[in-house]
Parts: C-alpha cells; sequence; structure tokens
C-alpha cells in the first residue's frame, strides 16, 4: 500500500526575546502565523488532501497551526493528536513515531518544529527536499510497498513542496 506523509512546520510565532517570561514553548502565533496556517490550510484543502491522521508537537504554536489548518481541512480539531516527542525529541523522535502507525494509516500529517523537521524530510527522501522549512512549510513524502514500520532513511520519494510564496 502507498502511504504518503505530510510534513509541516509550524507558522509565524512570537520571538522569544529577551524575557524569561516567555517559555519557547508557550510561544503563541502572531497574527501573521494565524493567516499564514489559514492560507496554508485553505490550499490543502483545495487540493482535496485528506489526513488519516494529524499528529502535532505540543508546543502553544504548532497546536495553534494544527488547530487551524485541520478546521480548513474541515476536519474536527480533536482529531490532531498531540505527541509530546515531536517538542524537543530530534529527527529520531519522528522515526520512532511513524514506525509505530497503524497499518490502516496511508496518509498521515506530522506538524513540528526547525531544525527536526526539516532533517526529518531530508533523512527520509531519497532526493533532496529542497532545504530547510520555512515557516508553514508543507514537504510530502511517498512511500511504495512499506510498512510503518519498514520506513527508514532514504525510503521515501519526495513528492511536493508547498511554501506561502507557491502558493500565492
Amino acid at each position: 500500500m502507498t502511504k504518503e506523509i505530510f510534513l509541516i512546520r509550524h507558522a509565524s510565532a512570537e520571538e522569544p526575546g529577551n524575557s524569561s517570561m516567555l517559555r519557547d514553548f508557550d510561544r503563541d502565533l502572531t497574527s501573521r502565523g494565524i493567516m499564514e496556517s489559514a492560507r496554508m490550510g485553505n490550499f490543502l484543502h483545495s487540493k482535496n488532501f485528506k489526513f488519516d491522521a494529524f499528529l502535532s508537537s505540543p508546543a502553544v504554536r504548532a497546536k495553534e497551526t494544527a488547530k487551524i489548518i485541520s478546521e480548513q481541512l474541515k476536519m474536527d480539531s480533536e482529531a490532531v493528536r498531540i505527541e509530546e516527542t515531536l517538542y524537543g525529541g530530534g529527527a529520531g523522535a519522528y522515526l520512532t513515531l511513524i514506525n509505530a502507525l497503524t497499518e490502516d494509516l496511508s496518509t498521515v500529517a506530522i506538524l513540528g518544529h526547525n531544525p527536526d523537521i526539516s532533517f526529518f524530510a531530508d533523512y527520509l527522501s531519497s532526493t533532496d527536499c529542497g532545504g530547510e522549512m520555512e515557516k508553514a512549510t508543507v514537504i510530502v513524502l511517498k512511500f511504495e510497498d512499506l510498512k510503518w514500520e519498514e520506513i527508514s532513511g532514504k525510503s521515501g520519494h519526495f513528492k511536493e513542496r508547498f511554501t506561502l510564496e507557491s502558493i500565492k
């Protein structure tokens, strides 16, 4: 069975600044980030993309991005599954998560952070994914005749990259 992974980087968030009051984990989306999330979600909806599972980092900016995108896709925002390891767990945490997915899923979205998500895209793809992911970027990878547990380095094929610039 063909499988697809949509790797999504969160949209623009508050800058951490010099304040010790704002932890990185707690940074909200900015108004710009809200608009970026809505634009990307609307674009994905216009292309009729559907996810069997939508996994997100627990960081505030990631959860907010996932909620907005899922709403644009007409998904129940409660369907977004928060995965603790997607925040600060490194690319290895992404792979562990993918390898544990059940075979009834064929299209999965993962929303996370740089640099981990960009490294993970490059790790999985047999071809160049185009470098570091900008905010609200989506990279689609395709896997042929593999179980989730068999997915590993260079086993995927780069299919598409959507940036806010490319979807204008």
